[in-house]
């Protein structure tokens, strides 16, 4: 069986970009992990299809010009984006901010742990929940 292998991250704090993407790979070597900083860019870039249709989008509800919200309602609308999973990660862990994007259309609320180790194993549970199967599992 093959196994969805692509995700695309949109966080406007670069070093959070680079941990997500290293925490991908330590869990499974050949996922690619598309990331963009700028929401307003990738909602242009998702609305032209000038980016490959990934199996996941992990999105970041706090950044500038297009926030996470607005960025998922709009991305719902789009045709061939309605059911992709839209995983929210943030640093927020409030339970409003959660249920508010639920209503908007995400799929899960990953509140950004503390330490890589963390991640990857929250990750790994995301992951392995879009039928993603790292390896070792």
């Amino acid at each position: 069986m093959e196994y969805p292998k692509t995700v695309y991250i949109i966080d406007d704090d670069n070093d959070d970009l680079e941990l997500f993407c290293e925490a991908a790979k330590k869990l499974d070597p050949t996922l690619t992990c598309i990331t963009s900083s700028d929401s307003a860019y990738s909602l242009r870039a998702f609305q032209s299809f000038d980016v490959p249709v990934p199996d996941l989008i992990f999105l970041d509800l706090n950044m500038p010009v297009v926030d996470g919200r607005k960025f998922l309602a709009e991305l719902k609308k789009l045709k061939g984006y309605t059911r992709i999973p839209v995983i929210i990660y943030s640093t927020s862990s409030h339970s409003k901010d959660r249920e508010e994007t639920m209503k908007l259309g995400a799929s899960d609320f990953l509140t950004k742990p503390c330490s890589l180790s963390e991640l990857v194993q929250d990750l790994g549970t995301i992951l392995s929940k879009y039928s993603f199967v790292p390896i070792g599992k």
